[in-house]
């Protein structure tokens, strides 16, 4: 039996603005979970109906088995760590850490233990005397995560904890709650825009768009089988290039590039003539060298973007834009007119008219 059900759930507010659509998902215990999306799709109402602080309005949320769609927060033993801090300023880091236990009238030498512990954890031991204000926005995020851990409750829900924080902090936060999560082995559900947060933290990742799950899996699974063209666009820095055209003669051509879809689709190729089809390829699947068992594409180079180990390069063929992923030795020359392979295996076909996935 899966530690958390969501059954069909749907969020649907007074004014009659339907935020979320029959979400179903099963959770097992210790999983770390992704909620991933543009904003407003729904990931963070989800969130917070899992909490208990918003109601469920159609549809059944069980906790190991048992309907906990009326439950308040309390009894649903969970544990939230919000956008904001929420740290109180003029208590100190031991004590904001302790709060919880302290309400709950723990013994003093029991607490005294337990934040001491999950300080070390946190790496905050030579922060426990100090305000808030003293510290930086990463600490004060610990320090949140740590008042939320102490408690020891099933499941932890972080609602874009490290929106706040700039690039670097991001980057080592990260890994901090990657190492909470692997040293506490708490069910983690985790709220985020940031699809590298997702592909960097996740067990499993749900993408929504619009109040609809789009795919619920690993991130191998979303970022090499997406179901459809607005995961496979979302997963992925640079994005999925996506070409749209009409099959002609078992062809799809844009510029002076003609692309002979049954070297992909084989003998289905005939289902889709006169269709409208999105060709489709991640930028660094190319090579710039002509390869066997490959589509070989020429397009004239627009802007390239030097990262240090890539070269992000934009390329135009009539109508048509993409990016290109190459090693930085390779870079081509600003106007030139290059030719690059594209394998038959490394590209996805989309249905033109409903976007989900052929191949």
């Amino acid at each position: 039996m899966s530690y958390l059900t969501l059954k069909n759930i749907n969020k649907i507010y007074p004014n009659g603005y339907h935020a979320v659509h029959n979400f179903c998902m099963e959770i097992e215990k210790g999983e770390f979970i992704v909620f991933v999306g543009p904003s407003g799709c729904g990931k963070s109402t989800t969130l917070r109906m899992i909490a208990g602080l918003e109601d469920i309005s159609n549809g059944e949320f069980l906790i190991d088995g048992k309907r906990a769609n009326e439950w308040g927060p309390r009894e649903r033993q969970i544990a939230m760590v919000f956008q904001s801090y929420a740290l109180y300023p003029q208590m100190t880091v031991f004590d904001n850490i302790a709060f919880g236990l302290t309400l709950q009238g723990v013994d003093e030498e029991i607490i005294e233990e337990k934040v001491k512990n999950t300080a070390r954890i946190l790496g905050l031991t030579d922060y426990l005397d100090r305000l808030p204000r003293a510290l930086s926005g990463g600490q004060r995020q610990r320090v949140a995560i740590g008042r939320a851990i102490i408690r020891k409750v099933g499941v932890f829900l972080m609602d874009e904890p490290l929106s706040n924080l700039d690039a670097k902090q991001r980057v080592t936060m990260r890994s901090e709650i990657a190492q909470i999560h692997r040293e506490t082995g708490a069910t983690t559900i985790y709220v985020t825009h940031d699809q590298t947060e997702a592909m960097t933290l996740a067990d499993r990742i749900v993408v929504m768009k619009d109040g609809y799950v789009q795919q619920i899996g690993t991130p191998y699974e979303l970022y090499y089988k997406p179901v459809n063209v607005f995961v496979a666009g979302f997963i992925g820095e640079p994005p999925m290039n996506f070409i749209r055209g009409v099959v002609k003669n078992g062809n799809i051509s844009f510029g002076n590039n003609t692309l002979e879809l049954g070297k992909r689709l084989g003998a289905k190729v005939g289902e889709y003539e006169g269709k409208e089809i999105i060709f489709a390829f991640r930028p660094e699947a190319i090579t710039l060298e002509s390869e066997a068992d490959a589509y070989q594409v020429e397009a004239l180079v627009e802007l390239t973007e030097m990262l240090g180990d890539s070269v992000n390069v934009y390329i135009t063929a009539e109508d048509e834009k993409a990016i290109l992923k190459t090693d930085p030795h390779d870079m081509p020359e600003l106007d030139s007119i290059i030719s690059f392979s594209i394998p038959y295996k490394d590209v996805y076909l989309f249905d033109g008219e409903t976007e989900n996935v052929i191949l």
